[in-house]
Formats: structure tokens, sequence, C-alpha cells
């Protein structure tokens, strides 16, 4: 029997990292994932009942074909350290090369390991932007585009943003955790979107209501606990920065739903649940790119600013007449674009310098001219992701079997059922079937006849009468 073979220190990979570190990433790693879903239910209690359940399934479509666009060629492209200053190469296609080296983004953690953290933040973006595309897409084509736009446009982006020789990234550009690669750019390509679609039947003259705020309210706590990893993660190491970004994420979200609430109630006079829910994402887009790099009272400014501008941002789409279906550019696109100029305000040598990064600091610290390269990079991503969807979009709807919009009939019926055959909420459609149906104005029905239709399951009350739906 053969014994096993005495291991030096030296030979164990793991030496060379702290096990803190990894593991912090590592539950960051899963944490973004969460946001996933948590965008998929938040839009469907956004929509109608009848595109409910695919906007749920598509933004987890998005994950697994952003995963295996990821592998294949997505992290090689975005951050190879051989690329160029606005694209990485095929170094690390099919993660080649990525066992237990370090991090170019960190000494303290493995390239597998931010490959895979980087893959999460790659997965969600797309899943934000087709929320502008909302009820009237086609499944097939949507998640083809997804695969061309997130080598085209995501990977770009966050490689210019993010690589070590990215231009911006050269520049001395400040984005902790995708003010653009994520936020301006999954906004900019959903104005492009929902512009080259068109607008939904009967806009403008039917009313288009949440079906169901409880999933918006489910939504929006998924992706606030999921943005602690999203924004406390980017620091890639468990440590003070993390902490910092942590506490200025969830103050700026807090800020930013009490704002847009109270923005709300002026109008009405009640509080609604989608405004703080809304002022909630918004607050949490605003502060991303500089959660890293500002002290924790700068997150209320970016908390007001993000509830507030964002507010006001979803009035754009009734004076400029398109059809963002989910305020997806209102919320990401704005939000992103002023996250990213305060960023240049509120950013902080000392605040960085936690988590051993140099920087010149933001006007706080009389870098004012950090303003300008914020500015600069949020038009870069803001233009390239606009006209770069658009192309896309614009080529597949020419190409046979691609065409983008599901006809009328498909859109009247929903999108679940056309193109899914599947029903979010089966039995209320079931009810809503009987109750539009004359049978139920016939006074000789008694509880004990729609017994027998439904086999007895589900009680169902209407006035003084139980009914039962199966």
């Amino acid at each position: 029997m053969s014994t096993a073979t005495p291991l030096d220190d030296s030979m164990l990979v793991e030496n060379k990292y702290f096990p803190g570190d990894i593991a912090w990433v590592l539950v960051s790693t899963g944490l973004v994932w969460l946001m996933i879903p948590g965008v998929g239910f938040f839009y469907s209690g956004m929509a109608r009942s009848k595109n409910a359940l695919s906007l749920i399934l598509l933004c987890v479509l998005c994950g697994a074909v952003v995963t295996v666009q990821w592998f294949i060629i997505g992290y090689s492209l975005t951050f190879s350290t051989n690329g160029n200053g606005f694209i990485g190469n095929v170094d690390h296609a099919f993660f080649r090369n990525l066992k237990g080296n370090p991090s170019f983004a960190s000494q303290r953690i493995p390239d597998i390991l931010y490959a895979v953290y980087q893959g999460m933040f790659a997965s969600v973006t797309p899943a934000l932007a087709i929320g502008a595309a909302a009820e009237r897409a086609r499944v097939v084509p949507l998640l083809i585009f997804v695969f061309v736009w997130t080598t085209l446009v995501y990977d770009v982006i966050a490689s210019w943003s993010w690589s070590e020789k990215g231009w911006y990234a050269q520049l001395g550009g400040l984005d902790f955790a995708g003010g653009t690669p994520v936020h301006i750019t999954s906004g900019a390509a959903a104005l492009a979107y929902c512009i080259k679609l068109g607008k939904r039947h009967g806009h403008g003259t039917d009313e288009f209501k949440p079906h169901n705020v409880a999933n918006v309210i489910l939504g929006t706590t998924m992706l606030w606990f999921g943005w602690f990893g999203f924004n406390g993660g980017s620091a890639n190491a468990a440590n003070i920065r993390a902490i910092m970004a942590l506490t200025s994420s969830n103050l700026a979200a807090s800020v930013g739903g009490i704002t847009w609430m109270l923005i709300d109630y002026r109008l009405e006079r009640k509080l609604s649940a989608l405004g703080f829910c809304s002022g909630a994402v918004a607050g949490l887009v605003c502060v991303t790119p500089g959660s890293g790099y500002i002290n924790v009272p700068s997150a209320i400014a970016f908390g007001i600013v993000g509830g507030t501008s964002c507010n006001f941002a979803v009035k754009l789409k009734h004076l400029l007449d398109f059809d963002d279906a989910l305020d997806v550019f209102a919320v990401h696109g704005v939000g992103g674009i002023c996250g990213n100029i305060l960023t240049g305000i509120f950013a902080q040598k000392e605040v960085a310098a936690l988590g051993g990064q140099v920087i010149q600091g933001g006007w706080l610290d009389g870098h004012w001219v950090q303003i300008l390269y914020q500015l600069a990079d949020s038009c870069a991503g803001l233009a390239y992701s606009f006209c770069v969807t658009y192309m896309i979009l614009f080529i597949m709807d020419k190409i046979p079997g691609l065409h983008l919009r599901v006809d009328i009939e498909a859109e009247e019926q929903g999108i679940d059922d056309t193109e899914l055959g599947e029903l979010a909420y089966y039995h209320v459609d079931r009810l809503a079937s009987l109750l539009n149906s004359n049978y139920l104005n016939n006074s000789t029905n008694t509880a004990a006849t729609m017994t027998n239709i439904n086999s007895g399951k589900l009680p169902i009350q209407q006035g003084t009468n139980q009914y039962i739906l199966s």
C-alpha cells in the first residue's frame, strides 16, 4: 500500500492568500448572484400579470447565458493582462491559465476566484437592461442578443474601466463597483432596446400598472441584500474598506428610498411602497461607483441625489415619447451618471488607502479635475453602449427568424402564454375566465355546483357565496 507524500508548506497554494479574504469574496459572489432573480422579481411585479413569469425566467436565463459567455471568452476579453486600453485578448479563453496565480486586482485572492466573482457582474448587467423591452420582446432573439451584447458592449466597457491597461483606469478614473460598466451601460442599452422595439400596444391609452407590488418589495430586498456583496465584495478583501463600502451602500439605499417616497407623497399624499423600492434601488445605483472611495456621511448626498434625479428622470419617457416599460434608463442610466459625478466630488484618498489603493481623490481633496474624468467616462459609456446596442438590434432584426418583437396577438395574450406556454398565476387566470363567463351570473349556481366543477380545491369567496377553484 502506497503512502501519501508529506506536503511541504511551500507546496500549498493557499498559503499565498488570506483565507478570510477568499471567504468574503466567495460569499460576495453568492450575494451578487442573488441579485439576478432579485431583478426578475422586481421587474415581474412592475409588469402585468400575463408577462410576470417571463421576466423572472429571462433574468435567470441571462445569468446562464452570460456564465457560458464569460467562461468561453468574456473574462479573457475583459481582464487579459496583455490587452490594450480598449479590450483584452484570448489568453484566458475557456478560463485557461486561471488556477492558483494571484489576481491582478488583488494579490490576496487567486485569479480563478476573481474571474468567477466578476462573472456575476457580467451576468446581472443584461438582466437589468432587458426590463425596458418587457411585455413585447421574443425570448430566443433576446437571449442571442444577450450573448452578443455582453461580448461587444459589456466586456469592452468593463475592460477600459477595470483592467490594468484600460484607458479609463490609466486616466485615473474612479469606478469602484460599476457605475459605468453596469449601470450606465445597461441603462443606455435599455434605451436603445425600447426605441428599436417600439411602444407596447395600447401605450398612451391603456393603463400599465404594476400587478404585484409584493413581488417588487421581494425583489428590492433581494437586490439590497445582494448589493452588500456587489459593493462590499469589490474591495476584494475582508478589510475596513469593504466595511465602509457596505455601510455607505446601506445608508444611500435608505436615504434614496425615503427621498423618492416623500417626493411622490407631495403629489398624492400617500406613502408609496413602489416609490420607496424604486428610490432604494436608485440610491444603490448612485452610490455604486463611489462606495469604496467615500466616507460614510457622503452617502447621504448620493441617496438624496439618486432618489431625486431618478424620480424626475422617469418623466423623460413621457417628454421624449419612448416606452421604457420598467424605467431602466431613468434609474440605472441617470443614476449611474449622477453617481459617477458625485464620486468625482466626494472621493477621498484616505478611504482608498484603507484598501491599499493610492488615488488623488475628488473635489473634497482639492482634485476638482476628477469630475471631468468621471464625466468623460459617463459620456463615453453612454454613447458606446447606446450606439453598439442599436446596431446589434438593427442587424438581428433583419435576419430571418430573429425578428425582435412578438406580433400584436401574442402581445395581447401575454409573453408567458405565447412564448413559454406557462403562466405565473394559473389559478388566478382560471378564476378570471370563470368570472368573465356568463355562468356566474346565473342565480341557480351554487357552491356545490362550483365544487363539482373544480374538484373541491381552493375556495374562492365572492360576496356571500363561496366558490371552489382548482
